[in-house]
């Protein structure tokens, strides 16, 4: 069941690229060089689902069945090495350099990224993004791995309830999501713009947008 696709490598170093240049602020001829940079966040979004679903279908497809423990198992084995390098070290670079105040915010929103709630964490602490990202919360970057995570929770047995009892409609039922969503994210942009960033309800439309071109690849 494993593939892999060059040009997906090609869209990570876009969007990686992209959020690089847009924390950095590079300016050029009085203009920000990338300003745009954080759609690369959204990018990853759609890799995301559509990587995720790719497995999920491709297994399905060859057994007729998916393994929820396995995928849970290889989830926590590529992501809890990683995050827990980043938050050890990030934990003791923070002791030495915030104030004891900003200290105490960091170790919350270091157990909130631990279990990947960092994204709700954040909306509820009133932190908007792009504010003191390095400085102060040098954990910010977290709240997407904690949307994603929260997809990976539930999306697995949704996908197999589709493809088992629902599995002709499959299209129409991810479109319809993926319309409300939008919407919704639409419709709450102006007066509710910390809730529209950080939680999954208006970004689960970008990761079955990857999902659905599972369908027709």
């Amino acid at each position: 069941m494993k593939f892999y696709r060059k040009e997906i490598d090609g869209l990570r170093a876009i969007a990686i690229l992209g959020v690089i240049f847009y924390h950095l602020e590079i300016f050029l001829n009085g203009k920000q060089l990338l300003p745009g940079g954080f759609l690369g966040v959204d990018i990853f979004f759609v890799v995301s689902g559509y990587l995720i679903t790719s497995l999920l279908y491709e297994e399905y497809i060859s057994t007729g069945n998916i393994s929820f423990k396995n995928f849970y198992f290889r989830r926590a084995k590529r992501l809890f090495p990683a995050l827990i390098l980043v938050i050890f070290s990030t934990t003791i670079l923070s002791y030495f350099f915030l104030f004891p105040s900003e200290y105490t915010y960091y170790l919350k929103s270091a157990f909130a990224s631990l279990f990947f709630v960092s994204n709700i964490f954040f909306h509820f602490s009133g932190q908007n993004y792009g504010e003191n990202i390095i400085s102060e919360k040098p954990l910010l970057h977290t709240w997407s791995l904690g949307i994603e995570e929260q997809f990976y929770i539930f999306f697995p047995l949704f996908f197999f309830i589709i493809l088992k009892y629902l599995k002709n409609i499959k299209v129409y039922l991810f479109l319809i999501i993926i319309l409300i969503s939008l919407l919704f994210s639409i419709y709450i942009s102006s007066n509710h713009s910390s809730f529209n960033f950080y939680f999954l309800t208006s970004r689960i439309w970008e990761l079955l947008i990857g999902a659905i071109i599972v369908f027709y690849k």
